[in-house]
Protein backbone atom coordinates (compact mmCIF):
# COMPACT_ATOMS: atom_id res chain seq x y z
CA UNK A 1 0.00 0.00 0.00
CA UNK A 2 1.32 3.43 -1.00
CA UNK A 3 1.54 6.03 1.79
CA UNK A 4 2.78 9.59 2.16
CA UNK A 5 4.54 9.93 5.49
CA UNK A 6 5.24 13.44 6.78
CA UNK A 7 8.94 14.07 7.10
CA UNK A 8 10.30 14.11 10.64
CA UNK A 9 13.63 15.25 12.02
CA UNK A 10 14.60 11.58 12.30
CA UNK A 11 14.15 11.09 8.53
CA UNK A 12 16.24 14.04 7.36
CA UNK A 13 19.23 11.85 6.44
CA UNK A 14 16.96 9.59 4.36
CA UNK A 15 15.60 12.47 2.30
CA UNK A 16 19.00 14.16 1.93
CA UNK A 17 20.47 10.95 0.50
CA UNK A 18 17.66 10.83 -2.09
CA UNK A 19 18.18 14.53 -2.87
CA UNK A 20 21.79 13.77 -3.74
CA UNK A 21 20.59 11.15 -6.24
CA UNK A 22 17.96 13.53 -7.64
CA UNK A 23 20.34 16.46 -8.06
CA UNK A 24 22.98 14.23 -9.67
CA UNK A 25 20.60 13.45 -12.55
CA UNK A 26 21.04 16.98 -13.92
CA UNK A 27 24.42 17.74 -12.37
CA UNK A 28 23.10 20.25 -9.83
CA UNK A 29 25.25 21.26 -6.88
CA UNK A 30 24.05 19.93 -3.59
CA UNK A 31 25.62 20.41 -0.18
CA UNK A 32 24.21 17.77 2.21
CA UNK A 33 25.12 19.83 5.30
CA UNK A 34 23.21 22.86 3.97
CA UNK A 35 20.24 20.67 3.05
CA UNK A 36 20.16 19.14 6.55
CA UNK A 37 20.25 22.63 8.08
CA UNK A 38 17.48 23.78 5.73
CA UNK A 39 15.31 20.81 6.67
CA UNK A 40 15.72 21.69 10.36
CA UNK A 41 14.47 25.21 9.60
CA UNK A 42 11.74 23.90 7.30
CA UNK A 43 10.38 21.36 9.79
CA UNK A 44 10.32 23.98 12.56
CA UNK A 45 7.80 26.14 10.65
CA UNK A 46 4.90 24.44 8.84
CA UNK A 47 3.97 27.78 7.24
CA UNK A 48 6.98 27.27 4.95
CA UNK A 49 5.59 24.04 3.53
CA UNK A 50 5.58 20.28 4.01
CA UNK A 51 7.57 17.29 2.93
CA UNK A 52 6.69 13.61 2.75
CA UNK A 53 8.44 10.34 2.16
CA UNK A 54 6.64 8.22 -0.43
CA UNK A 55 6.49 4.69 0.93
CA UNK A 56 5.17 1.32 -0.07
CA UNK A 57 4.94 -0.73 3.09
CA UNK A 58 8.33 0.04 4.72
CA UNK A 59 10.17 0.71 1.45
CA UNK A 60 10.94 4.37 0.71
CA UNK A 61 10.27 5.06 -2.99
CA UNK A 62 10.87 8.82 -3.06
CA UNK A 63 9.88 12.13 -1.58
CA UNK A 64 7.80 15.27 -2.07
CA UNK A 65 8.56 18.85 -1.01
CA UNK A 66 5.88 21.54 -1.20
CA UNK A 67 6.59 25.17 -0.26
CA UNK A 68 4.19 28.11 0.03
CA UNK A 69 4.13 31.76 -0.92
CA UNK A 70 1.51 34.47 -1.32
CA UNK A 71 0.66 36.03 -4.68
CA UNK A 72 -1.78 38.81 -5.49
CA UNK A 73 -1.73 37.78 -9.15
CA UNK A 74 -2.79 34.25 -8.27
CA UNK A 75 -5.30 35.48 -5.67
CA UNK A 76 -3.74 34.18 -2.47
CA UNK A 77 -1.66 31.35 -1.14
CA UNK A 78 0.29 29.41 -3.77
CA UNK A 79 1.94 26.01 -3.46
CA UNK A 80 5.14 25.24 -5.29
CA UNK A 81 5.72 21.54 -5.82
CA UNK A 82 9.40 22.16 -5.25
CA UNK A 83 10.56 18.57 -5.61
CA UNK A 84 9.02 15.23 -6.49
CA UNK A 85 11.55 12.43 -6.69
CA UNK A 86 10.99 8.73 -7.30
CA UNK A 87 13.76 6.18 -7.31
CA UNK A 88 14.32 4.35 -10.57
CA UNK A 89 12.39 1.25 -9.45
CA UNK A 90 9.26 3.30 -8.69
CA UNK A 91 9.05 5.17 -12.00
CA UNK A 92 6.47 4.24 -14.62
CA UNK A 93 4.25 2.37 -12.14
CA UNK A 94 1.64 5.00 -11.29
CA UNK A 95 3.41 6.20 -8.14
CA UNK A 96 4.05 9.66 -9.60
CA UNK A 97 0.39 10.02 -10.58
CA UNK A 98 -0.72 9.13 -7.05
CA UNK A 99 1.84 11.52 -5.59
CA UNK A 100 0.60 14.42 -7.74
CA UNK A 101 -3.02 13.61 -6.87
CA UNK A 102 -2.05 13.60 -3.18
CA UNK A 103 -0.33 17.00 -3.49
CA UNK A 104 -3.25 18.58 -5.36
CA UNK A 105 -5.75 17.45 -2.74
CA UNK A 106 -3.49 18.36 0.18
CA UNK A 107 -2.74 21.92 -0.96
CA UNK A 108 -6.37 22.55 -1.84
CA UNK A 109 -7.23 21.63 1.76
CA UNK A 110 -4.53 24.12 2.86
CA UNK A 111 -6.35 26.93 1.04
CA UNK A 112 -3.98 27.22 -1.91
CA UNK A 113 -5.27 28.80 -5.11
CA UNK A 114 -2.66 27.38 -7.48
CA UNK A 115 0.09 24.79 -7.69
CA UNK A 116 3.25 25.61 -9.60
CA UNK A 117 6.11 23.30 -10.47
CA UNK A 118 9.23 23.12 -12.62
CA UNK A 119 10.09 20.35 -15.02
CA UNK A 120 13.38 19.85 -16.82
CA UNK A 121 13.01 20.16 -20.63
CA UNK A 122 14.49 16.69 -21.16
CA UNK A 123 12.14 14.99 -18.67
CA UNK A 124 9.33 14.15 -21.08
CA UNK A 125 7.79 11.41 -18.86
CA UNK A 126 7.39 13.91 -16.00
CA UNK A 127 5.96 16.51 -18.36
CA UNK A 128 3.39 14.00 -19.64
CA UNK A 129 2.52 13.02 -16.06
CA UNK A 130 1.90 16.63 -15.04
CA UNK A 131 -0.13 17.38 -18.18
CA UNK A 132 -2.29 14.31 -17.50
CA UNK A 133 -2.99 15.79 -14.06
CA UNK A 134 -4.21 19.12 -15.48
CA UNK A 135 -1.00 21.15 -15.37
CA UNK A 136 -0.07 23.38 -18.29
CA UNK A 137 2.80 25.72 -19.08
CA UNK A 138 2.63 29.27 -17.81
CA UNK A 139 3.28 31.75 -20.65
CA UNK A 140 6.08 33.55 -18.80
CA UNK A 141 9.67 32.55 -18.23
CA UNK A 142 11.07 32.39 -14.72
CA UNK A 143 14.05 34.62 -14.01
CA UNK A 144 16.22 34.53 -10.92
CA UNK A 145 18.70 36.62 -9.00
CA UNK A 146 21.11 34.80 -6.69
CA UNK A 147 22.08 36.69 -3.57
CA UNK A 148 25.73 36.19 -2.78
CA UNK A 149 26.64 35.77 0.88
CA UNK A 150 29.84 37.53 1.97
Amino acid sequence: MLTFEKLTFENIDTIVAMMQDFYAIDGYDMDPAVSRENFNTFLDDERLGQSWLIKENDLVLGYIIVVYFFSFEFKGRVALLDELYLNADARGKGVGRKAVEFVKEYVQNQGCKLVLLEVEPHNIPAEKLYESQGFDFHPRNIMRYSIKNN
